[in-house]
């Protein structure tokens, strides 16, 4: 799925919460449910339409995702977002936190390596602060991989999704390894 495929699902998600909650009789910004809520919903409904084929996506984006962990490993990368938590929907992408002592070094890695990327910046927010961030989007075995690289003075830091968001989940090679060896589906 296309970055404007994904914008507009997001956009649609939003006008569907939106509508729901007027009418419900609540303003737009009001009771909204929390993230929490619609993962479980999110999960709910995987579970119910989708019981056998998305175990299956989650175990092979989670081994992309380690395969592409260990190809970066000089960088520290974490794995995050949808893949990690098991709720990725089928056009998904990778989500890895990288933690070099550069930008310009993942750049290069990249570049040596013929490796077609875009970048732009982001905002995100570590600790109590917010700073913007490179990140480059690619292909990985054709499914997209975002890399959002930080300062590595925040790989000790909490990172969260707002300012004064929830902390994100992340995974190291290690953790991301042991969530495959004690899936039952990759027996």
């Amino acid at each position: 799925m296309t970055r404007r495929n994904n914008r507009q699902l997001t956009s649609m998600r939003a006008r569907i919460a939106a509508a729901a909650a007027r009418s419900l009789g609540a303003a737009a910004t009001e009771a909204l449910p929390a993230n929490d809520e619609i993962e479980a919903e999110l999960r709910a409904y995987l579970a119910l339409y989708q019981a056998e084929e998305h175990p299956q996506r989650i175990i092979e984006l989670r081994a992309m995702a380690l395969e592409a962990m260990r190809a970066l490993e000089q960088f520290h990368p974490y794995l995050t977002g949808p893949v990690l938590k098991g709720i990725a929907g089928p056009y998904a992408e990778i989500a890895l936190q990288l933690f070099p002592e550069s930008s310009k070094e993942v750049e290069m890695y990249l570049l040596e390596r013929n490796i077609p990327f875009t970048t732009q910046e982001a905002r995100r927010y570590s600790g109590d602060r917010v700073h913007a961030v490179s990140v480059f989007s690619l292909l990985w075995q054709d499914t997209p991989l975002k890399l959002s690289v930080f300062d590595p003075r925040d790989e000790r830091v909490a990172l969260k999704t707002s300012q004064a968001g929830r902390v994100m989940d992340r995974a190291g090679i290690a953790e991301v390894g042991a969530l495959l060896r004690n899936d039952p589906g990759t027996a």
